[in-house]
């Protein structure tokens, strides 16, 4: 949340995307929320929310502990985290707080454009006090999508529910008459954007389908 490269709606709308379809239920952590502004973690924390209804998004600051408590407070002992991310978000200085102890060593970002450095260079399970289990993975430069259509639907559930009262049940949303999708765009109730992201995760997804 500190003005770097890693937090865009489109990227939020990527992972949520490809953790619907792992079986997981996604939870958005924004970290870094203590170097950011009240005005500035209020309208990312709004971007986020737009950008994945339904789901739980916590702003946190691994480095001070803000919230980081909350983390924990909806799991049951058993329970299993994939943590992932692209690199330079805190996702080991997460992890360092939730052990309780400094388990890995941390680096800073790059001062010139924000961007992460890549510290885990592997996969690895911790166990959390408490009994929770957590894989941390290193940080992704790119996300590449391995999905179907209806992970798509669970990520865009605002755009799926729209699409119920289109007039044609294969409606491509791109012109049909009676598009309530469509209608969506023209009153302003959909965010242009968000359509426009739709569409494209759409078409990754069909190609990736016939590959």
């Amino acid at each position: 949340m500190n003005g770097g490269r890693n937090f865009t709606s489109g990227g939020v709308e990527r992972y949520m995307t490809l953790a619907w379809n792992s079986g997981a239920r996604p939870v958005i952590i924004l970290n870094k929320a203590d170097l950011c502004s009240e005005y500035e973690r209020e309208s990312i924390l709004l971007t986020a929310e737009n950008a994945a209804p339904g789901v739980d998004i916590y702003p946190v600051s691994a480095a001070t502990g803000e919230r980081i408590a909350e983390l924990t407070s909806v799991l049951t002992p058993g329970t299993t985290i994939g943590l992932t991310g692209p690199s330079g978000v805190g996702k080991l200085t997460i992890i360092n707080y939730l052990m309780g102890e400094t388990i890995q060593k941390t680096t800073a970002q790059q001062t010139g454009d924000q961007r992460g450095r890549h510290t885990t260079t592997h996969k690895e399970m911790f166990r959390l006090p408490g009994g929770f289990f957590l894989i941390d993975t290193p940080g992704l430069k790119e996300l590449q999508l391995w999905a179907d259509e209806e992970n798509l639907s669970d990520a865009f559930q605002d755009i799926a529910e729209l699409a119920e009262g289109c007039r044609f049940r294969d409606c491509s949303h791109q012109g049909e008459p009676g598009c309530t999708v469509q209608s969506a765009l023209a009153s302003g109730e959909l965010e242009y954007r968000r359509y426009e992201n739709y569409l494209e995760l759409q078409k990754e997804l069909k190609y990736l389908k016939i590959r």
